[in-house]
């Protein structure tokens, strides 16, 4: 289980409360906020990205670890985003619009680009949970908040017939994302449900056939990018597609030190430009979120 510590809590109490009486007596600020919180461009620099992410409670994910609950706290989320997103080299966070908001309410998204996080509807263990609907941001609701970037979870089991249905909700949503030059980025995976649970295939075949099934997705590609884990033979993987493409985290479980190897050797291949990561950096096993995000951001931007 990871250190339930977090290392140089930036956010007091004083600090809540003003967040909770935004939300209870100023709701029209949170889009005040996001109009006026200062925006950066998606690429620039050395065209690398560093996302941390936080969508993981809106589908009922809250374990880390051996502990089940370990993001139930908003408060400790919060005080843990705020030490990764003001570390040098981290560019933005993926959230759906709650953690989003709670966010640009405390002032922690200037010059960050922020993600947002579109279909949460096939809660983690729900008998539904393959028919993923479009329950968080859409793209009228990021134009309209100034979210740069959408992002969106393709499971795909072959067995289950709700599985259409996400691809073709996907579909429109990568139409939408084009149709207002909104960059949108599509993690796909090849599941199955094994004894109640689904599972992600992550051999090397799997997620190639993933990455050929998203970036099929829409009516043009133009704006769309791809969030793929790392496995076997990434080689393979990165010569399967040329849509720019982020490396995702994954569970926290291995050993820190093999983790960091596999996302630097992956980093190096043609088409990859950045890590999202979120539990894996926000919930170390030593409690200090600012060491693991100083080296995640070190790999991604060569220092």
């Amino acid at each position: 289980m990871p250190d339930q510590t977090v290392t140089a809590p930036l956010l007091g109490e004083a600090d809540f409360e003003r967040l909770r009486e935004a939300r209870l007596q100023t709701p029209d600020a949170i889009g005040d906020v996001l109009a006026a919180r200062t925006r950066r461009p998606v690429v620039r620099g050395d065209k690398r990205l560093m996302i941390v992410a936080a969508d993981h409670p809106a589908r009922g994910a809250l374990g880390v670890g051996s502990d089940p609950m370990a993001m139930a706290d908003r408060y400790d989320l919060l005080q843990r985003l705020a030490v990764a997103v003001t570390r040098p080299g981290v560019d933005g966070v993926l959230g759906t619009p709650d953690v989003i908001e709670d966010l640009a309410l405390l002032g922690l998204l200037d010059d960050k680009i922020v993600v947002g996080s579109m279909n949460r509807g096939g809660l983690r263990g729900a008998a539904f949970e393959m028919d993923d609907r479009y329950t968080a941001y859409d793209v009228p609701a990021m134009r309209r908040d100034g979210v740069d970037f959408g992002k969106l979870l393709v499971r795909v089991d072959l067995d289950d017939p709700a599985t259409v249905d996400t691809l073709e909700s996907t579909a429109r949503a990568v139409n939408d994302a084009a149709a207002a030059r909104l960059p949108i980025m599509l993690e796909p995976f090849m599941s199955r449900r094994t004894d109640g649970r689904i599972g992600n295939d992550l051999s090397t075949d799997a997620v190639i056939n993933s990455v050929a099934i998203a970036s099929g997705l829409g009516n043009t590609s133009a704006y769309s990018w791809l969030k793929l884990p790392v496995v076997d033979d990434m080689e393979r993987v990165m010569a399967a597609t040329t849509l720019p493409t982020l490396l995702l985290g994954g569970d926290p479980g291995g050993d820190p030190a093999g983790v960091y190897a596999s996302w630097s050797k992956a980093l190096a291949l043609p088409g990859v430009h950045g890590l999202v990561v979120g539990r894996t950096l926000l919930y170390p096993r030593d409690g200090d979120v600012a060491a693991a995000v100083d080296t995640a951001a070190g790999l991604v931007h060569g220092a």
